[in-house]
Parts: C-alpha cells; sequence; structure tokens
C-alpha cells in the first residue's frame, strides 16, 4: 500500500498544475493517469502550439449552470500568473488574436514545464496506471466493528479493499498496486478527443459518491447540415469568409469554414457552446454591412450590367457567392431585374441564413465536453466536494467550459490552484 496525502487522478494541464503547486505545500503528493505520456491533450492543442491562456479571461468568457460559480478560482490564479510562470522557464509565446497566447516552439515547452515543477515537488507520477476500485475510508473500526456503508468502489461491485487509511480517506486498487490518500483529486477531464484517452471516468467516479452531473455535449465543434443545407453547401468544402454566427444568445464573429459535413471554423465553434438540439443557427455571411447599407449598396448598382452573381462575388468567395445567388435568385437574374422588395429579402438571406443542425460533429473532434459535475455540488472556494470531504473535482470534468481562445486552459491551471491551496 502507498500512502500520499493527496492523490490526483488524471495528469493533463489540471492535475500536474495542481500536483506540483500541492507539492510547492509539501504536501506528498502522487499523480496517475491510465495513459502512458503526461499531458497528452496538451501536446495536439493549438496546432501544436497551444493556446495556454488568454489575456482577456474572465467569467463572462464561460458556460455554467451557475456563472458565477468560476469567478473565486479565476481571480485567485489569472492569466498573468500563468505567463509568469511561462518566462520563469524561459518559454518564448506570442499573441495571435484576442489575447490568445501560443507558444513560438511546440506544447511541448507547456508539458515539460508543468513536469519540471512537478519533479522540483518531488512528486511522484504513475503512468500507464489503470484505476479499477476507489473507496471512501473511514476512520479504523474498533475491534470487532465492520465497516461503513461509506465505503464504495468503481467500475464493479469488487471485494471490500482492506486496511482503511486511519482517521479516514480513499483507498485506490489500479493495476500497479493499491494507493491511500486524504485528499484524492479528480482531474480526469471530459470526453473530448477519446484518441488521447477521454473517458467518462471522473463522471461515474463523481455518481459513485452521490454528486450529480450536468448532461454532457461535445462542444467547440462543428456543426452538421441535414437536408436541404447539406444538398446546398455540402460540395463547397474547404469555402472559408468571415462571417458571424449566432445561437443561444450568443454571436460570434470570425472565420466560417464550409466543409463536406456542414459547417466549421472559429465563428461556428465558438456558437457551438452555446447551441442546443433542435435550436436554430443563423449566419450572416456579410457583417461588415449594416442590412440598410446593404440594401442601398445592390441598389445603387441596379444600372450595372453586371449579374448579381458576379457583384457579390467581389465580396464573397465566388463559389459561395454563385450558390446564394442560386438558392435565392431566379435563374441568371440581373440587379435590374429585381423589385426593391427581392432585393432586400435577398439581403436578408445573406445576413440572417438559419438552420437547424442535424447534431454538432462529436466527441471526437470537439475541444472539449460541456456540462460535467454540477458546481453546486463544490465549493468554489476550494472544489472540494460538499458532501464528501476530502474529494475534489478540477478542469474540465467540472461543469464550467469555457470559450475558444485559452480559456479552458486557464480553467484548468485557475481550479487547479484553487484546490492545491485546500488539499
Amino acid at each position: 500500500m502507498r500512502e500520499f496525502d493527496v492523490l490526483i487522478i488524471g495528469a493533463g494541464g489540471a492535475g500536474l498544475m495542481c500536483a506540483f503547486q500541492a507539492g510547492k505545500r509539501g504536501r506528498k503528493v502522487a499523480l496517475l493517469d491510465h495513459s502512458d505520456k503526461a499531458g497528452a491533450k496538451i501536446l495536439i492543442s493549438g496546432g501544436g502550439r497551444c493556446n495556454f491562456t488568454n489575456l482577456g479571461a474572465g467569467p463572462g468568457n464561460y458556460v455554467s449552470q451557475n456563472p458565477h460559480f468560476c469567478k473565486s478560482a479565476l481571480s485567485r490564479f489569472t492569466p498573468a500568473d500563468f505567463i509568469q510562470l511561462v518566462k520563469d522557464h524561459r518559454i518564448p509565446y506570442h499573441e495571435k488574436k484576442l489575447g490568445q497566447l501560443f507558444c513560438d516552439r511546440s506544447a511541448k515547452d507547456i508539458v515539460e514545464m508543468l513536469l519540471s515543477e512537478c519533479e522540483k515537488a518531488k512528486v511522484k507520477i504513475f503512468l500507464k496506471c489503470a484505476c479499477e476500485k476507489v473507496g471512501r475510508s473511514s476512520p479504523s473500526p474498533s475491534p470487532g466493528e465492520g465497516r461503513g456503508e461509506d465505503e464504495r468502489q468503481i467500475l464493479k461491485p469488487p471485494p471490500t479493499l482492506p486496511s482503511p487509511v486511519r482517521g479516514g480517506g480513499f483507498l485506490i486498487k489500479t493495476n500497479q498496486g493499491e494507493f491511500s490518500t486524504h485528499s484524492l483529486v479528480v482531474a480526469t477531464g471530459g470526453l473530448s478527443i477519446p484518441k488521447v484517452g477521454a473517458t467518462d471516468f471522473g463522471y461515474r467516479l463523481a455518481r459513485q459518491f452521490g454528486l450529480q452531473v450536468v448532461e454532457t455535449a461535445p462542444a467547440l465543434d462543428g456543426f452538421r447540415f441535414s437536408g436541404a443545407d447539406l444538398k446546398h453547401f455540402g460540395d463547397l468544402t474547404g469555402v472559408s469568409c468571415d462571417a458571424q454566427v449566432s445561437c443561444g444568445g450568443a454571436s460570434f464573429r470570425e472565420n466560417i469554414l464550409l466543409t463536406h459535413a456542414g459547417l466549421s471554423g472559429p465563428a461556428a465553434l465558438q456558437a457551438s457552446l452555446y447551441w442546443h438540439p433542435k435550436e436554430k443557427v443563423e449566419v450572416n455571411f456579410l457583417p461588415d454591412f449594416e442590412p440598410a447599407a446593404l440594401e442601398k449598396w445592390l441598389n445603387q448598382r441596379k444600372g450595372s450590367k453586371s449579374g448579381v452573381k458576379t457583384l457579390l462575388s467581389g465580396i464573397l468567395p465566388k463559389r459561395l457567392a454563385e450558390r446564394l445567388c442560386e438558392m435565392n435568385l431566379p435563374g441568371h437574374a440581373t440587379l435590374a431585374q429585381l423589385s426593391s422588395r427581392k432585393i432586400k429579402d435577398f439581403c436578408a438571406q445573406l445576413q440572417s441564413f438559419t438552420f437547424v443542425p442535424q447534431d454538432t460533429i462529436g466527441y471526437g473532434k470537439a475541444e472539449v465536453t460541456r456540462g460535467g459535475v454540477d458546481t453546486n455540488e463544490l465549493s468554489s472556494k476550494t472544489m472540494e466536494s460538499k458532501k464528501v470531504p476530502g474529494l475534489y473535482f478540477i478542469g474540465e470534468v467540472v461543469d464550467v467550459t469555457g470559450q475558444l481562445g485559452g480559456y479552458n486552459f486557464q480553467w484548468a491551471w485557475s481550479s487547479a490552484y484553487a484546490a492545491a491551496q485546500a488539499v
């Protein structure tokens, strides 16, 4: 039996951060992960450059059933705090756009930084270490007494684990032996990108101990077209343009990208965080124009001999312009042949095209998982379970999901730091 003050399940960004921050406080820390490498999701993030934070990260950039929950953690470990850590390790970085900070060289720099800090804090890391049973122990029973009903296991109801931790704690049985700890931190992430080891372990563990889990869904993910929309746009794969995408009360202006399946690109990915099944998504293909200004621009060109497709191709990608005309105008109509009413209706289609997605692409491509452990179950200051003392949840496994652009990494760092100060 290996005994630790703090045991963390999940060696991603949140787990690594929590491990060394707790270790710096003199805690004896172990970090377990079923994968063969630490920080696997960090390594593939940001196109391999890791968008490690955002200069403007604040509560308004996150989605949760309790929008106030993230405020405490974000205020106590800020983007500036993580940037200082990056500077201390002499990692070159740059701002790409909209406050998004990326490594100049490689995401490996961030993983190596976190591992270096763990080494300095004497954190023990166990890779290829799969948790098979997790039990909650009570203080050692008196002779003749049985164990408390609070002791449980995850995955399947196995035989009772031996030797409960004196004074209360947790027992974890793995394929590398048994561990005991007073503080158990769950940093297992969500369901997104299973190819790097994502599982539902953290949600099952939360439910095992009686915690509620908010329904999960893939987020920061492309939309799938259905029916006529797929027929209209399915052959425009690779066409991109600046646009505004809106749904669920949120709007984002960045590039969109048409794919063989539907709509992708930063603006669409951002909007997907706010989308729920059967809801409409609205696209403004010409966000630089006010509606009245677009109508005026077209009406002023009624005397032109050019077709509408030709005129529109001057302000939109040619293939997209042609398709939008085919969808909304008769034949080879010129502007001179269109009534003011028809031009008005056409402008509305260009600036408020709506569709109902069949779905998003799914967890295989989604950058994050929306939903997770209900924040009503946790302390916003420490990330500790209100029902189970010593049990903590941090990072993506919690119902706090950030927008695209480094916000989810900042939540990982901030929530990990909060828990590390309490374990």
